[in-house]
């Protein structure tokens, strides 16, 4: 066991070589995402840091805590005229899109690993959403330039699709274990965290935000930590209710972020800071949870797994909420191609893991690597898409 004082030097290095290395990525074209997994990779136990981690609770735990804050910061940079441009395709990628890519995935997993189908749709649906850390990294990173509207539908899908993931990962779960019913149960769950998740995200955000504008603190650092603490406070409350948190700590930041409050420009750059420092760690310890040589194994599955979520589960399910809104054939394939893997797969993984499902480590070890190749293939080449 390291002593509190290692720990500390252990996050030191990560986070400098993480900083480092998104200067690397940014010269030679690779997505940041895969750098900082491969610095968690080799600092892991089969690396040549040999930090040995396999607590998926801890880590489940980690990485929901910084999403939330990532979503937070998201929120904040995502101004109304987005919603009123692109909420309309935006909310239909984010559920019916989702769904749509969750089943043609799912059903390919199923014949290709050999998974009942219903263990195979609980993999389609992890790798079911655009990763919202990614999308804002890609489209805020300066590398790649396109229309607003185009922009504002990958921002707003990609901060608001998480909610049906989860709700189709968690619902899948408690059909296997046999704790919810298949059909009804499912809608309501459903239901009832989009409902709450909504509310309680603009709730949370139009009482904070006018709270922000007129107390007068006495230190002009305790705003942006108070608006965090709302964000969290929005994610908390919202879970506790049965609504998806993640929706609401996203909206909370959109409220915040149109209000402008007091010290915004202050509020703006620490969470900023705040984002990245997340995303460093976030991505490096979820490297650190896998194990490379367990990789190896589902490397051909794998691999043709991601192939039909690529290629042929995300451009079917945008084609088929997008052309209702007329965007052209090319703008189409261009949010096909822009259907970004992050953390929100890897995260969502471990709960198979701790629910204790039988084909719970070979599905993690699937997700990871399909990951891996979504960030490869279409990050890679998104700048010349």
């Amino acid at each position: 066991m390291f002593s509190i004082e290692t720990l500390i030097l252990i996050a030191g290095s990560l986070l400098l070589l993480g900083i480092a290395s998104n200067k690397f990525s940014a010269r030679m074209g690779v997505p940041v995402l895969v750098v900082f997994l491969a610095i968690g990779m080799l600092a892991g136990s089969e690396g040549i840091g040999g930090i040995e981690f396999e607590n998926y609770t801890l880590a489940h735990g980690f990485a929901t805590t910084a999403l939330c804050l990532i979503l937070f910061n998201g929120g904040i940079g995502t101004p109304y005229a987005a919603f009123q441009s692109a909420w309309k395709p935006a909310s239909l990628l984010a559920t019916v899109g989702v769904i749509v890519t969750a089943v043609i995935t799912g059903l390919a997993a199923s014949w290709i690993l050999g998974l009942s189908w219903m263990q195979g749709l609980l993999l389609g649906s992890i790798v079911g959403s655009t990763d919202a850390s990614v999308v804002f990294s890609v489209l805020r990173g300066g590398g790649v330039h396109i229309r607003p509207r185009l922009a504002n539908t990958l921002e707003v899908e990609s901060g608001s699709n998480d909610p049906m993931a989860i709700f189709l990962t968690v619902g899948l779960i408690e059909v296997l274990t046999g704790q919810t019913p298949l059909g009804f149960g499912l809608v309501t769950l459903f239901l009832n965290q989009a409902v709450v998740g909504t509310a309680m995200g603009m709730a949370v955000g139009w009482a904070g935000a006018w709270v922000l504008q007129h107390i007068r603190l006495e230190a002009a650092g305790l705003y942006p930590v108070m608006a965090t603490a709302l964000g969290l406070f929005s994610f908390g409350m919202a879970s506790e209710l049965g609504g998806s948190g993640f929706l609401a700590v996203y909206l909370t930041g959109v409220v915040i972020g149109n209000r402008r409050p007091v010290f915004y420009r202050g509020i703006v750059l620490f969470h900023d800071a705040l984002a990245w420092m997340c995303q460093i760690l976030m991505f490096t310890a979820l490297g650190i949870l896998s194990f490379p040589s367990r990789l190896w194994d589902v490397t051909v599955p794998a691999l043709l797994i991601a192939s039909v979520l690529i290629f042929i589960a995300r451009p079917i399910a945008v084609f088929l909420c997008g052309v209702p809104f007329r965007f052209t054939t090319r703008e189409l394939s261009f949010l096909s191609w822009v259907g970004l893997k992050g953390a929100v797969p890897i995260t969502l993984a471990t709960f198979p893991m701790m629910a204790g499902l039988p084909a719970a480590s070979i599905i993690f070890d699937t997700v990871f690597f399909v990951v891996l190749v979504s960030a490869l293939v279409q990050g890679w080449t998104l700048p010349a898409v």
